[in-house]
């Protein structure tokens, strides 16, 4: 009986420990040094949250960049790829519908390379970022819809432009900041 006494009172302890006051001290950590990603890294607009830096959005209009193609139709609930493998029917025929509507869009001919990102779905399905090839791809039908500078758009990926780390890897953008940043341009029209 003894032992069952002391087994419960460990569980209650390490349960109130482990269970409670652990979390509760690394989420307020976690708020107290870092608030802007401990809260979703929103990006937030005149009051209005526009969405999160960290999961993308499905941008279709002409006007806009478009992102990368998600398995789960950007649904942060749904998170995940299409586990599709790569010799199968399904992925192949919906990576070449992608790369046709690429190509149609942005008006490409057929020998055109395609950056990948822009017709392969990223492995959770939520990714906010295309990498600088694909923003550039897409400046010349940004530019002819908005009625601006093909170099004022590329200006402005390169600003926006960024890196996990700053001496390695492949730069890449946030779409929905990219975005952002061309809705608060004043369009001539």
């Amino acid at each position: 009986m003894k032992q069952l006494k002391i087994s419960i009172l460990m569980l209650l302890i390490f349960t109130i420990i482990t269970g409670l006051a652990y979390p509760l001290l690394i989420t307020g950590i976690g708020i107290a040094a870092f608030p802007h990603k401990s809260g979703g890294s929103l990006i937030i607009r005149n009051g209005t949250v526009k969405g999160s830096e960290l999961i993308g959005q499905d941008f279709t209009r002409p006007e806009y960049f478009h992102g990368r193609p998600s398995a789960v139709n950007y649904d942060s609930a749904l998170s995940g790829g299409s586990n599709l493998g790569p010799v199968n029917k399904k992925l192949i025929e919906s990576v070449k519908v992608r790369a046709a509507t690429v190509r149609s869009e942005n008006r490409l001919d057929d020998k055109s390379v395609i950056p990948s990102d822009m017709i392969f779905a990223s492995g959770s399905g939520l990714d906010p970022h295309i990498s600088v090839d694909a923003a550039i791809l897409q400046c010349e039908r940004i530019a002819a819809v908005r009625k601006i500078d093909k170099a004022v758009l590329l200006s402005i990926a390169g600003k926006y432009s960024e890196r996990q780390l700053p001496f390695y890897g492949k730069s890449f953008v946030n779409v929905l900041k990219l975005n952002m940043a061309l809705d608060g341009m004043e369009v001539r029209k």
